[in-house]
């Protein structure tokens, strides 16, 4: 071909793709103007693991006698949202649960439906202590407030913290959860309105790792109660290898094990709990956090720790000479709430979480890094849940659990106080209180230097309750239960007063175990 003839073509071809370019586009510019504007809402990264959304039925479930009656609709409604996001939500939620727990919810809530179609593109979670849970509820915008357990919870509900909830989607979820289990209630229902529910259970007890008990030389089935754990036999292991066969946590630190020291003041009463405290104390170490006390016990560190039913479950997993003890009839089965607070921006989104948590949600709980106990029987008919038949043992031993009778009016009045009263007498001074009860079981069982008499009253003397001055009234007081209730309303009032009593408290325990080394030769 001839080199014009190739330049004509060229030009011909040219010409014709431009012509199609141009009439393309203006088509496109066209018809695009007839077309609603859209928002793309994130694609959400995939997980490794996927939890079938099999929770909330389209169906009408049979009722359960056990439902609340300002719950009775039980057809899944679908979430009324719009189809276009306006704003992509992050929802801020305040919680006491561990990072394996609020990571998995963050996963799999974020890959749902539901939390597309209410344009929640985030979680932000924030973990703090239970002391500054109605501050940051009443000055920052929390949205959720979940984990953390019931006494805490009702202490917001008392303080007006909590909104209802109001939508069909997040009702029709909390019809699935049973009012109560074992005699206790997993809602909080005031004038027909649901303030918090149970998003998962818990018991209460401890978790043994019988390799250590072997290698030291004790048996384990000795460790049935909480007052074993206050044991002499225990405090002799410390004296023998200088280390403690026991874990416990500060309670200021773990609403887990506020709950346990609130059943054993309840199970043997205030005066003779407070010496079983004591003595626990004395024969541990004191922790700064649950999770520390049921990892030391997986990895060999402590024979014995502390713990709630799921980290019991995970000890049990993970290393299989751990095995989880429920003291008899000196436990009980709780449930563990979610709620909205009023301080939400989002209120609709933060129901929509509410009742993801409660229905497909539930499944997280079934994690091999989890392992807690499902508010929800339902999950267990998924197949995640068929893949549990351990955990679903474990829920059907909760529900017949052989539970104390637990006055929670009565720990959430104390609660604070109490908290504060344990840390200041056997966390601060925790070293003095060791000292002294390893100097008396020394002179008594090793070096047979005091009457069996003698020893039971220096016992004594460690374990009373001692007498202070009140920074407030001047009087000369205990720590007595009555007392406990007033001083925990006045520091709810004047929380600037608490140094003042953890001084007093701090003082009169120091005094204390000063006087048992002193009457003992130190």
């Amino acid at each position: 071909m001839a080199p014009e003839a190739s330049s004509k073509t060229i030009l011909i071809v040219a010409i014709v793709i431009a012509a199609i370019i141009i009439i393309g586009a203006s088509i496109y510019i066209i018809t695009g103007l007839k077309k609603p504007t859209t928002v793309t809402v994130p694609t959400v990264p995939k997980v490794s693991v996927t939890i079938p959304q099999t929770l909330t039925k389209t169906t009408t479930p049979t009722a359960s006698p056990t439902q609340t009656k300002t719950a009775t609709a039980t057809k899944t409604q679908t979430a009324a949202a719009p189809s276009a996001c306006k704003e992509k939500i992050t929802l801020t939620i305040l919680t006491r649960h561990p990072t394996e727990i609020i990571e998995a919810a963050r996963k799999f809530f974020l890959k749902s439906k539901i939390a597309k179609e209410y344009c929640i593109t985030d979680l932000k979670f924030i973990q703090l202590p239970p002391g500054w849970w109605p501050e940051i509820v009443r000055n920052k915008h929390i949205d959720v407030a979940w984990g953390g357990g019931p006494t805490l919870f009702d202490i917001l509900f008392q303080q007006g913290l909590l909104r209802p909830l109001q939508t069909k989607l997040a009702l029709e979820a909390a019809a699935q959860i049973p009012n109560t289990i074992a005699g206790m209630p997993l809602k909080r229902i005031k004038n027909g309105k649901i303030y918090w529910v149970a998003a998962a259970i818990a018991s209460f007890g401890f978790t043994i790792n019988r390799a250590v008990a072997k290698s030291l030389g004790f048996d384990w089935h000795k460790l049935k109660t909480w007052k074993d754990l206050a044991s002499d036999a225990l405090g002799l292991i410390l004296v023998k290898t200088g280390r403690p066969a026991l874990a416990i946590a500060d309670p200021t630190q773990s609403t887990s094990n506020t709950r346990m020291y609130e059943i054993i003041l309840q199970a043997y009463g205030w005066e003779n709990g407070w010496r079983i405290l004591t003595l626990m104390a004395a024969n541990a170490d004191v922790l700064s956090g649950s999770a520390l006390v049921r990892d030391g016990v997986i990895s060999g560190d402590y024979m014995v720790g502390i713990t709630i039913d799921f980290y019991g479950y995970t000890a049990e997993k993970l290393n299989p000479a751990c095995i989880y003890i429920l003291p008899s009839g000196q436990t009980i089965v709780n449930g563990d709430p979610i709620a909205v607070t009023v301080s939400t921006q989002h209120p609709k989104a933060a129901e929509a979480f509410v009742a993801w948590v409660l229905t497909d949600g539930q499944q997280i709980w079934l994690l091999p890094t989890i392992n807690r106990l499902p508010a929800n029987p339902r999950v267990f008919e998924t197949p995640m849940g068929k893949k549990r038949p351990d955990l679903k043992k474990a829920y059907e031993m909760a529900l017949h659990a052989k539970s104390m009778k637990f006055n929670d009016t009565l720990a959430m009045l104390t609660e604070y106080a109490m908290q504060n009263y344990f840390k200041a007498t056997l966390v601060d001074d925790h070293n003095l209180l060791q000292q002294a009860w390893v100097k008396l079981l020394k002179a008594y069982y090793i070096e047979h230097k005091i009457s069996k008499e003698k020893f039971e009253e220096l016992k004594k003397k460690l374990t009373d309750l001692p007498t202070f001055k009140d920074p407030v009234t001047g009087k000369m007081v205990k720590f007595t239960i009555k007392y406990a209730e007033w001083v925990d309303k006045l520091l709810e009032k004047k929380p600037s007063l608490l140094s003042q009593y953890l001084s007093v408290w701090r003082e009169a325990a120091r005094a204390k175990y000063l006087a048992v080394i002193k009457e003992l030769g130190g």
